[in-house]
């Protein structure tokens, strides 16, 4: 089995999923079998609740405060083992969770989640991308049309649901689409961090 729980950078993240409704250009499992402490990320199947409640069990959450729900896919798409996985580690545990996700979850699910997400995700880091639909489209290449508007439409819900809700972009982007980036972001209200490709 893969690893569910792993470390990276001195924080814990977990891989509860492989799927993903976008193929994006910088994506790290696009040429890394694994990343930070993980021998392996990728499931031969999605691992069940009981499954994730074990790992959790058998993990020393004692140096981490924060459980990141980041893996090899959008772990919203593991929307049900997402939800319980972080309530029980809340309450088992007393960690914050946040949530590194692609902001597409309302458009997979068609409703809006976003009130179940916030009983349980402290913070929520959302894959911006790019500064334009047409851009975004090029870079994330998302299975669905309109993505772009749904994922900003999901950050804003998030904003006010959530509280502590950040995009991100990678510096594939130019300049000069980073500094777009940016002040859409702060046009939003939203913290903008530029994160490095590696």
């Amino acid at each position: 089995m893969a690893d569910i729980l792993y470390t990276y950078n001195n924080q814990v993240y977990a891989n509860i999923t492989n799927r993903c409704d976008c193929n994006c250009i910088f994506c790290i499992r696009s040429h890394k079998e694994t990343v930070g402490e993980a021998d392996r990320l990728w499931h031969t199947k999605d691992p069940c609740l009981e499954e994730i409640k074990k790992a959790m069990d058998e993990f020393d959450f004692t140096e981490y405060d924060e459980l990141v729900y980041c893996g090899y896919g959008e772990p919203t798409c593991a929307l049900e083992a997402l939800i319980e996985s972080a309530a029980y580690a809340k309450e088992k545990y007393g960690i914050r969770v946040r949530l590194n996700t692609n902001g597409l979850a309302n458009l997979y699910h068609g409703r809006d989640v976003i009130p179940e997400l916030a009983q349980v995700v402290d913070s929520v880091s959302i894959s911006l991308n790019a500064p334009t639909p047409e851009r975004y489209q090029e870079v994330t290449r998302p299975v669905f049309d309109h993505a772009f508007e749904a994922m900003l439409s999901f950050a804003a819900k998030a904003k006010d649901a959530i509280g502590q809700v950040q995009f991100s972009v990678v510096d594939v982007l130019s300049a000069e689409e980073i500094a777009a980036s940016l002040k859409l972001a702060e046009e939003m209200g939203i913290f903008l961090r530029v994160r490095k490709y590696s």
